[in-house]
């Protein structure tokens, strides 16, 4: 097992370099720096704008894989460069990441186990009213963008505060600005700003997770090695649970560093529309100001962290399957 996963790790880290690269010549080529600086009223001198610009490693007059090198030597140390306004990526997404990752990883854990649980008992009762209700709800939050999900949502709550008369959830922010109070009353304030960006994060990955695990489910119901187990004297919810869902899960488990790509992206959306200020909202900010050395170092940690579930979905799938622990 140690083997595997130390050949998969040595895998990533080369794709992670590849797609880092990748993004940095993308973003590079794409953005225009220079135009954060022209228009304006009395203009700034040409020679100038190319002195601040070198400083900065975004002068397009400079060969892009000579900015690429600089770049990436600086990575080597730590360091992601400088923003378009002078200041320091790394400080800049310091801030951030914790935001991000604290909404990304309620929301997956929530989504995953979730749907997995949701799939697994749709299978169970086949073409019944639980299975039936579960599939037509998860075509229908698939078919809704995350952007008008989130903003159905957002009504609702409201609607919902004004009926019982208090704000039991709130819309904006990841937590209510000078509140005064003690650990459990800071506590209970985030929790209340958590819990709509990660229902509006989950709920597609609800939807995805369900649907697959009911077919990986219903795959397994019919295997001889079931059918053995209850033959042998095993119950039939000890052999679902032991045997039936451990095995229909190793798929899903596989699935579960694509799914965290997709909601790095939902995650995009989800801090904009909700007012959390964190690596996603920061990417379109980044983007609409030319800011080529923030949007590079945004792709580098997206890079990593769905590398990093891929890694997690190796180690389940070594956990669930003992083929892979012999291998």
């Amino acid at each position: 097992m140690a083997g595997f996963l130390a050949r998969r790790l040595l895998n990533y880290l080369v794709l992670i370099i590849v797609a880092t690269s990748l993004a940095y010549m993308l973003a590079a080529s794409a953005l225009n720096p220079r135009s954060n600086y022209e228009g304006r009223n009395p203009p700034i001198p040409p020679a100038v704008i190319d002195a601040r610009l070198t400083e900065l490693n975004l002068n397009d007059e400079t060969p892009l894989f000579q900015r690429y090198l600089t770049w990436a030597g600086g990575l080597l140390h730590g360091d992601f460069g400088k923003t378009v306004t002078g200041g320091s990526v790394n400080d800049d997404l310091a801030r951030r990441i914790g935001v991000t990752l604290r909404l990304i990883t309620t929301g997956l854990i929530v989504g995953s186990v979730t749907g997995v649980l949701i799939g697994a008992y749709a299978a169970v009762k086949q073409y019944g009213v639980f299975d039936r209700l579960s599939t037509a709800v998860s075509f229908v939050v698939l078919a809704v963008p995350t952007v008008v999900l989130a903003n159905i949502l957002i009504i609702a709550v409201i609607w919902f505060n004004d009926a019982v008369g208090t704000q039991v959830f709130l819309v904006s922010g990841e937590a209510t600005p000078g509140l005064q109070g003690g650990f459990l009353t800071q506590l209970v304030d985030r929790l209340q700003h958590l819990i709509l960006p990660t229902i509006s994060l989950s709920l597609g990955l609800v939807a995805v997770y369900s649907r697959y695990q009911r077919n990986m489910m219903l795959d397994v119901l019919g295997a001889d090695f079931i059918r053995t187990a209850m033959a042998k004297g095993l119950r039939r919810r000890t052999a679902l649970t032991r045997h039936a869902l451990r095995t229909a899960l190793i798929p899903a488990v596989t699935y579960f560093a694509f799914t965290f790509g997709s909601l790095l992206v939902g995650t995009t959306f989800t801090e904009k529309i909700f007012g959390w200020h964190g690596m996603g909202e920061q990417l379109v900010n980044s983007i609409s100001t030319n800011d080529v050395n923030t949007v590079a170092a945004i792709s580098c940690f997206a890079a990593l962290a769905v590398l990093l579930a891929a890694l997690a979905s190796d180690v389940f799938h070594a956990v669930l399957d003992p083929r892979v622990r012999v291998g």
